[in-house]
């Protein structure tokens, strides 16, 4: 398994939109959180985007995952930026076996 950061990035005009749908979006983060897929997710301090931790198995399995927020089907975010990631210390750490 592969830890992934997943920046998201929001267009000013799609606040409306992300209010509408974040209850969706957060149902979606919290079940992917259960199933131990996602380990941390929230959204930055002034609202511009929000970061998002991942465990997949390869950017493809992240791929289908990402299609399936509802953010991305209202189309709520404007660009992503994802990296593969190697936390090595800290309580992320245990998660990149």
């Amino acid at each position: 398994m592969t830890v992934f950061a997943v920046e998201y990035v929001y267009d000013a005009e799609s606040s409306e939109t992300r209010n509408a749908t974040r209850p969706a979006h957060r149902e979606w983060t919290a079940e992917l959180a259960r199933e131990g897929a996602l380990l941390a997710s929230g959204p930055y301090g002034d609202g511009a985007g929000a970061l998002l931790i991942f465990k997949a198995d390869d950017e493809a399995a992240l791929n289908d995952i990402l299609r399936q927020d509802p953010f991305a089907a209202a189309g709520a975010i404007s660009g992503t930026r994802t990296m593969a990631w190697a936390p090595v210390t800290g309580l992320l750490a245990d998660h990149t076996a």
